[in-house]
């Protein structure tokens, strides 16, 4: 099966990894453009796909719009049977969408049509969702809206980041896309529609949001600073100065909402219903650190509230 792959972070590399274990003639990887980084802006980092690409010694298009006609002129010319994206960062038109002889496939990290959208993985935990998993669909023009071929179900365990969960989904993608595309080579598959009556979304992570009401529910706070784990973070500001905080879980304690109730042994913050215990933060222009080595270097003191 002739394969053409799209993807850019992390979370696709697993995917691509088992395309070429298994045998699959990957003849393209489709990645976004090497983006500038650091203060200056003037070093050029290219996509995790893209070194692993170049580590498999795929051949490797870098489109700054996947509707460049040099892209459609090139994959035309590879005559894939299967499309195959995992977090590209492109929605794909129609046009492209047909190209390959079979459609394109995803793999998406929820159970859809649970958790449409961006950042499922992190939405999964903010909501408090006991259950994920993931799947492998055909794409259509839609927004993960495309017919399902195939599910693996997965337990969050209490406590899990988003980093981690991510990992964890990545592997269990890879190992779903291989089972998905070997059934549906030999006619095993049959795509099933999605329900929209029961379609939810997972919309785009932004910094306003991953700010903490300190009003808000313990409960709630406690996934906020594990979903948002490695990035964007969690964050919230003392006396002016912005913190990101993780690895929150409730706890007993009642006080002003974002008051400091302990600060020696532990951090325990004031919520809008319960306390926070914090086991890391990251205090602006600082290296991430346990909330111990922040008591004692006097970063926070009892009596003080986060804004």
């Amino acid at each position: 099966m002739v394969v053409v792959f799209f993807g850019t972070p992390e979370f696709a590399v697993p995917s691509l990894r088992a395309l070429v274990g298994e045998g699959f003639d990957v003849r393209a990887v489709v990645t976004q453009p090497d983006r500038a980084q650091g203060r200056s802006r003037s070093t050029l980092v290219p996509s995790p796909v893209k070194l692993a690409a170049q580590a498999e010694s795929l051949d490797v298009l870098q489109p700054e719009r996947p509707t460049d006609p040099a892209l459609l002129a090139s994959l035309r010319h590879l005559a894939p049977d299967v499309g195959v994206v995992v977090a590209y960062g492109h929605l794909l038109k129609p046009e492209l969408l047909a190209l390959p002889r079979r459609g394109m496939v995803n793999v998406h990290p929820s159970l859809l049509p649970a958790l449409r959208g961006a950042a499922p993985v992190e939405w999964a935990i903010l909501n408090g969702l006991e259950t994920t998993g993931v799947t492998i669909m055909q794409l259509d023009a839609g927004m993960d809206s495309g017919p399902i071929l195939h599910q693996i179900p997965h337990r969050i365990a209490p406590g899990v980041t988003g980093g981690e969960l991510s990992e964890h989904l990545a592997e269990m993608g890879a190992q779903a896309l291989i089972e998905a595309l070997a059934l549906w080579e030999r006619d095993g598959l049959k795509p099933v529609p999605q329900d929209e009556a029961h379609a939810t979304f997972a919309p785009k992570l932004t910094r306003e949001m991953a700010q903490i009401d300190w009003t808000a529910p313990a409960a709630h706070i406690g996934r906020q600073t594990l979903a948002l784990d490695p990035r964007p973070a969690a964050w919230t500001t003392l006396n002016g100065h912005e913190v990101k905080l993780f690895e929150g879980h409730p706890a007993p304690g009642t006080g002003k909402a974002g008051e400091v109730l302990q600060a020696d042994s532990r951090l325990l913050i004031a919520g809008g219903d319960g306390a926070v215990v914090v086991e890391e933060v990251q205090p602006g222009g600082k290296e991430r650190m346990t909330a111990i080595e922040w008591i004692r270097g006097r970063g926070v003191r009892v009596g003080q509230r986060f804004a």
